[in-house]
């Protein structure tokens, strides 16, 4: 029903060059893809071939831009009219870190008006979507459910990793310590 694009030769955007951000890269260059993106920590990706710009610059260059950054206060909104203009008319965008890096009404009025190609979300704002999210009748954009976690495997580890935590903490050498600088 709809055309098929090529991956190989189009340049790929990652917003977020994290642990998760890398592995993406990492198939993107798989696929022959040049693999563009912007990381606010300034740390080098490992992979030579992935170059750092910056954000402007990676929304006017990517055929497909993929968030992978955390939800802040700075991140909140980060996708919106405004910088989806800035996006090719052919660019795809996906989103399978936090609902909040979009604003849905934008995205939905940039899909409706063609102002970009399409969008994969497996994220949104509010979970379960209300009914009148305007994604959901959006054109051009696919809704997938947020369930990595879900498989037995993921669950077990998710499980394992809670007991060492509470057993580390116990023994005066707590792990994975978040902390909250400021």
């Amino acid at each position: 029903k709809t055309p098929l694009a090529e991956l190989a030769g189009k340049t790929l955007g990652i917003v977020g060059i994290g642990s998760i951000g890398e592995q993406v890269a990492r198939i993107g260059l798989a696929f022959g893809m040049r693999v563009i993106a912007v990381n606010r920590s300034g740390k080098r990706p490992s992979a030579p071939q992935v170059e750092l710009v910056s954000f402007d610059d990676l929304l006017r260059e990517a055929d497909v831009v993929s968030l992978h950054c955390p939800l802040t206060p700075e991140t909140e909104g980060l996708i919106n009219k405004e910088t989806l203009s800035r996006m090719k008319p052919n660019a795809f965008l996906l989103n399978t870190a936090r609902g909040k890096l979009i604003r849905e009404q934008d995205l939905a009025d940039a899909l409706n008006e063609g102002v970009i190609a399409g969008a994969g979300v497996d994220v949104l704002s509010t979970e379960p979507p209300a009914p009148n999210n305007p994604l959901l009748s959006a054109k051009h954009c696919v809704i997938t459910p947020h369930l990595g976690w879900a498989t037995r495997e993921a669950r077990l580890r998710l499980m394992h990793t809670a007991v060492q935590n509470v057993c580390s903490f116990l023994s005066g050498t707590p792990v994975n310590v978040v902390s909250r600088i400021g």
